[in-house]
């Protein structure tokens, strides 16, 4: 053998060593209900009728900025003037803007609250998102938009990872066609997981609205949709809706592979003005993934506990 031969033959297996050692990866920081209640909107009004968010995510800037990726369920509408909380909400465009440049990168907008202004608000609040430059999934104008873009890819550091999002209801009001709204329903998600292995995502993320208000556990239903999920291709679920912070687990993967799912229930608010109990309380959690060759995996996740100060309405880590 030749010094060169023998000089190449290192120089591959070296190469393939680093490349064993040095996978591609992501992190991804998971924030749950992104409220604005009457009482947020009053702080937020400055003296000359504009809005200014100015401090409310000062404290988990850093937080959030530390992930690759930082995703939030934005549950409000930007529907315009007049605004409003609950029990409809409608907030100014100057929040969405405030909660990008906290470091939020993708809005998540299917959930209850997305019709709160109609059809009119689903439309508005995709067209500012869009003129902020503000990724987002979940609703959509038309069934054409709804193909052109969902599922969201994130693509990263040689990864794409897929992301979904659905919930339960929209409070009984009922979208209007053309316009789109994901709602759970099976026959629909089995679709879209098979455009996502299409689409040659290495990891399938379904964020879920679900549950039931106020309850520490999850339900029946989601523990239901948890098993059929897993088993047609999810691969990592992160919930909301349910107002309180509810358990995280992780489970054997169900294809067999030397895997863990990660199921996170409910993040609980990350902020808002709501008085129940636990509801001033949320949790953030920075997933991290590594791909190597075709295998992706999750290789840890961090719990970010917050609370809001309903005085400033200021998040604050603890």
């Amino acid at each position: 053998m030749t010094r060169s031969a023998i000089f190449i033959g290192i120089w591959l297996v070296c190469t393939l060593c680093a490349s064993a050692q040095n996978p591609d990866s992501i992190s991804l920081y998971f924030a749950g209900d992104m409220m604005q209640h009457k009482a947020q909107l009053d702080a937020a009004l400055q003296p000359d009728g504009t809005y200014s968010y100015n401090g409310c995510f000062t404290l988990v800037k850093s937080q959030i900025e530390a992930a690759d990726i930082a995703v939030c369920n934005f549950e409000t509408t930007l529907g315009g003037a007049p605004y409003s909380g609950y029990p409809q909400f409608c907030s100014p465009d100057a929040y969405a803007e405030a909660v990008r440049d906290a470091g939020f990168d993708v809005f998540l907008t299917a959930n209850n609250h997305c019709l709160d202004r109609r059809n009119r608000g689903l439309i508005r609040t995709l067209d500012i998102l869009d003129s902020l430059g503000i990724a987002h999934l979940g609703t959509y104008r038309n069934q054409a938009e709804r193909d052109s873009l969902y599922p969201y890819i994130i693509e990263h550091g040689g990864m794409r990872i897929a992301l979904l999002n659905y919930t339960y209801d929209t409070n009984g009001i009922t979208v209007a066609e053309p316009c789109i709204v994901n709602y759970i329903d099976t026959t629909v998600i089995r679709k879209d997981l098979a455009r996502a292995r299409q689409l040659k995502a290495d990891c399938i993320i379904a964020c879920m609205h679900w549950g039931t208000e106020y309850m520490t556990q999850p339900d029946a239903s989601q523990k239901k949709l948890e098993d059929w999920l897993y088993g047609h291709g999810v691969d990592h679920i992160i919930g909301g809706h349910p107002h309180v912070v509810q358990p995280v687990r992780t489970l054997p993967d169900y294809r067999g592979r030397a895997a863990v799912h990660l199921t996170v229930w409910s993040l609980g608010n990350y902020i808002s003005n709501m008085s129940a109990p636990r509801t001033d309380h949320g949790l953030a959690v920075t997933l991290r993934l590594s791909k190597t060759g075709d295998i992706t995996r999750m290789t840890g996740y961090d719990l970010h506990p917050n609370r809001t100060d309903r005085t400033h309405f200021t998040v604050t880590p603890y």
